[in-house]
């Protein structure tokens, strides 16, 4: 029996090994006059146990209630405002006073309790137990919590006690920002409940942050609707409190509502939906009754029905031995030394030079061919400058005229180049060959638009000057100056500033202005993506159909720009006239292209196999494959439906594999064009079969017409040089994922060949032996060996921001985890919507989701058998553990999604490759 009231803060409702009942003694009797001048109520709470002893719990002075002496009833009875305590040793002998009292009546308490007991069943679930069972339960909890209790002193047992931080905000100033919320909210000095979670920073999880409100309130045995300034501080210090037994203390208060020490599983259930509604994971909500059960089963093995608060901590202990199934790489000295090194300071001019060495080393290709389209531009506008400035048509118009027809040299040469990039065809045959070793061909669409901003450079040039200079300085010359100089470019007449507008020159110049400021204009990023939100019906000039058709604009302007060149006022010999030159074979290549497109599209007849509609708006396609359709992983297609558009192809990733029988694209819905598609299809689609996922579905025996589709490709794409590399790093974000799982695919067919190939070699070698003594004729064919795949292993690291994404892929990850045997793709989800590991709101989905894994193998985020993460992955982390396990290995990094990861994926790659043998080399592709 205890006789001190000294326990720790997380220990102070435990009733672990005890019958469930207790005892609370209030006495109004003084023990006597020596030890207190007036009558006091004291409240006393014990905890008794099976072996007939107590625990005292907690003996604490009550409020003081006085009574008048004339009194007969208890109406004039009023409570004291403050509470009445005696000094330290009186109220410590009165104690061991009561204690002697409570343990007579507790073990006749006892001995009552257990003789009604026998008169019942204890019953849990479908069995049922004996007194004596519920003993032996009670016996084997008890021995449980005290190796929990050895556990939890073990050096180890620190590291997995961090976490359960229900603030994120650990800025020094964070009180500052919640007195200046509690100023905006606050009502008459009060902030009301409902005003709770904002005013804490928690808006997102509002009804997490309610659920600590009332268990903190509870604390107080209080219910409010509202707190003042002060209790705001209290329950501000209590929710930052650095030590894990208070934040643990405060998070089983949120679970036990009635306040009884104890945790069931209807309060299990709760808290696993609120988590749930918190980290936006609707579907864990759905089966919160299924996880509540799992949580039970393993922290109740006992079957009382209910968990305590050492069992709450016994689990968060031992979460690491429950993820050791989806441990990533070994974290080596060599990683951690590489680390080091880069914490190094560093001198400014070493800084530097280590910048530009960087930048050089990842931009060498683009560097020389934006170098050498620079000093073309250069050379071709000095040549033509000076050429004009030999003409007597200088003296008149000066160096504007020089100016301008310098600017429209590189414009013709410009308008030629700008049609190359889009050249798919051509630029996918030559990226397989030596040149692509030197020319930055991933980078096609990024040449391509800095060519036009180069050619909206040059038309303000040419045309400015010719407006704006040139032609006021000739009209405003002398006419006796102007016949000695221009009459044999215009006559002996000298045009008005009219007649140059109005002429053939003019009027085409203007007309292809004009097209190319709008086709211009809608291909910026804003009006492309629908950035910009114009009203009704000015809307439609947003969006990619609008870019699409405005583009086509540019038909025009190449036929107004061959005109223009022909009708030039200076010169007259037609071999002069260059602009046809610069246009011919670039015109006439995309001329070739487009037309090649059109006949193969037409040739590459498919038929639509299977159709779903998975959440987060992404429509999968899948379709028969024409036998001349050949391509490689990490290629794209362009995908056409006519009952949408009749004109309008968009590209996508194939997201099969080479080796399979068919062909699929996953589309997301981002723009006008796939929104329409999406409609068109769910009109067609069907319910889908119970237990297959996605919301519509459709298929060949669907008896509705599935809508006609047209493909084109493949083109080529940066991720189709895997191959090359000894080891993968595959990352996507969100629908970025889709040219990766093509790979995926490949890499585990190449497996299975790889397996069964060597099953055969293996077989083949048994037979020859067994057929050595044979004749010639009866010698065994050789085994035809393909080449060794380079690849040994590959890293796939999908982060998305919906747990319905997971829906997209689900067979393709079950089917890798499930027939890569030797461990060569290893793949890790990210679902940022959850709060990182350590924080509260996801403390309890991290807890399920290591004991479903355990249980079935199945994660219960992604419904596959792999991992899934919280938050986003610490890239420097994951780059450096790949170096220290492939040392000396070429590793190619493949990224697909935001610019602004590839940024830095970029940078870490070029910081590694300069510590260690291990060398990446870094791609990139943006949708």
């Amino acid at each position: 029996m205890r006789d001190d009231g000294s326990l720790p803060t997380h220990e102070r409702r435990w009733a672990s090994d005890t019958v469930p009942a207790k005892i609370t003694h209030s006495s109004t009797t003084s023990p006597g006059s020596e030890y207190m001048s007036a009558e006091e109520f004291v409240e006393v709470t014990i905890d008794l146990q099976d072996d007939d002893t107590i625990i005292l719990r907690s003996v604490e002075p009550a409020t003081a209630i006085h009574v008048d002496e004339g009194s007969d009833t208890p109406a004039s009875a009023s409570r004291s405002p403050t509470i009445k305590r005696s000094s330290s040793n009186r109220f410590r002998q009165f104690s061991q006073e009561l204690k002697a009292e409570a343990v007579a009546k507790a073990r006749q308490f006892s001995q009552e309790l257990k003789a009604e007991l026998r008169k019942f069943s204890w019953g849990h679930g479908h069995t049922s137990q004996t007194i004596n069972g519920f003993d032996s339960a009670l016996a084997a909890r008890a021995l449980r919590k005290q190796r929990a209790q050895l556990d939890r002193t073990r050096s180890g047992a620190s590291k997995a006690l961090r976490g359960l931080r229900f603030i994120s905000n650990n800025k020094a100033n964070a009180w500052e920002e919640v007195q200046n919320n509690f100023n905006k909210l606050a009502k008459d000095g009060f902030l009301f409940r409902s005003d709770f979670a904002q005013c804490i920073g928690m808006k997102d999880s509002k009804e997490f942050a309610l659920e600590m409100f009332d268990a903190l309130s509870r604390r107080r045995r209080l219910k409010v609707e509202k707190i003042c300034r002060d209790e705001l501080y209290e329950y501000w210090s209590q929710i930052t409190d650095q030590s894990f037994d208070s934040r643990l203390q405060i998070f089983f208060d949120m679970v036990d509502k009635n306040d009884d020490g104890r945790i069931t599983e209807a309060e299990v259930k709760e808290i696993v939906m609120l988590s749930a509604s918190a980290n936006k994971l609707s579907r864990l909500k759905e089966q919160a009754e299924e996880y509540a059960a799992l949580i039970m089963e393993e922290l109740d093995p006992e079957r009382l029905g209910y968990i305590e608060l050492w069992q709450l901590e016994t689990l968060l202990l031992q979460k690491d031995t429950y993820l050791s199934y989806s441990q990533a790489l070994s974290y080596t000295s060599q990683a951690l030394s590489q680390n080091l090194q880069g914490l190094r300071k560093r001198s400014r001019i070493g800084r530097m030079s280590n910048k530009l060495v960087y930048y050089l080393e990842g931009n060498w290709k683009k560097i020389w061919v934006v170098s050498l389209w620079t000093m073309i531009m250069i050379g071709l506008f000095t040549w033509k400058f000076f050429q004009y400035k030999q003409k007597s048509a200088f003296k008149v118009m000066g160096y504007c005229l020089l100016t301008a027809k310098g600017a429209a040299e590189t414009l013709k040469f410009n308008m030629a180049l700008i049609l190359m990039p889009v050249c798919r065809n051509t630029i996918t045959w030559l990226r397989s060959t030596k040149l692509g070793l030197v020319v930055p061909f991933d980078d096609n669409i990024k040449f391509h638009t800095t060519i036009a901003a180069a050619i909206v450079i040059g038309v303000i040039l040419h045309v400015g000057n010719h407006l704006a200079c040139d032609f006021p300085r000739l009209i405003d010359s002398s006419n006796g100056k102007f016949k000695k100089y221009l009459s044999h470019d215009f006559g002996s007449h000298k045009p008005t500033y009219l007649d140059l507008v109005k002429g053939t020159e003019g009027v085409t110049g203007i007309l292809m202005v004009i097209f190319m400021a709008i086709a211009f204009t809608l291909a910026t990023r804003w009006f492309r993506r629908n950035l910009i939100k114009l009203p009704k019906p000015f809307d439609r000039i947003t969006g990619f159909n609008a870019f699409w058709y405005s583009h086509h604009l540019f038909v025009i302007v190449y036929v107004l720009l061959i005109i223009h060149g022909e009708f030039l006022y200076l010169v007259h010999i037609w071999y002069r006239k260059t602009t046809w030159m610069y246009l011919a074979v670039p015109v006439l290549l995309y001329a070739g292209e487009r037309t090649l497109r059109f006949f193969r599209s037409g040739s590459y007849t498919v038929r639509l196999l299977k159709v779903a509609i998975y959440p987060g708006g992404v429509l999968t396609l899948q379709m028969s494959k024409p036998p001349q359709f050949r391509y490689k992983s990490g290629q794209y297609m362009f995908v056409q439906c006519p009952a949408v558009s009749p004109f309008e192809w968009h590209p996508f990733s194939i997201t099969s594999a080479p080796g399979d029988d068919y062909l699929s694209v996953h589309i997301r819905q981002l723009g006008d064009w796939t929104q329409e598609l999406k409609r068109l299809f769910s009109e067609v689609c069907e319910p889908p079969v119970a237990g297959k996922s996605g919301l519509l579905r459709a298929d060949e025996t669907t008896k509705k017409s599935l809508p006609k589709l047209l493909i084109d490709g493949p083109y080529g794409a940066p991720a189709q040089d895997y191959r090359k590399y000894d080891v993968l790093l595959l990352v996507g974000l969100g629908i970025g994922a889709t040219p990766f799982i093509s790979i995926l695919k490949d890499l585990l067919n190449n497996i299975v060949k790889m397996e069964e190939q060597a099953d055969l070699v293996s077989d083949t070698s048994r037979t020859s032996d067994l057929s050595v003594e044979s004749n010639d004729s009866t010698t065994p064919n050789k085994v035809s060996r393909k080449k060794t795949l380079k690849t040994t292993n590959a890293y796939f690291y999908w982060v998305t921001r919906e747990q319905g994404s997971f829906d997209w892929f689900k067979g393709v990850m079950n089917e890798v985890a499930e027939l890569d045997q030797r461990g060569v793709i290893e793949m890790h989800n990210y679902l940022t919507s959850v709060y990182e590991e350590g924080d509260a709101r996801s403390a309890l989905i991290t807890m399920v989701q290591a004991l479903n894994h355990a249980k079935n193998g199945v994660d219960i985020v992604s419904g596959t058998s792999v991992r899934t993460h919280f938050a986003r992955p610490k890239w420097k982390k994951v780059l450096s553990k790949l170096s220290s396990k492939h040392c000396n290995a070429r590793i190619g990094v493949f990224y697909c999604g935001a610019p602004v990861l590839a940024k830095e994926l970029s940078k870490l790659c070029h910081e590694l490759n300069q510590k260690g043998s291990t060398k990446f080399e870094f791609h990139k592709e943006h949708f």
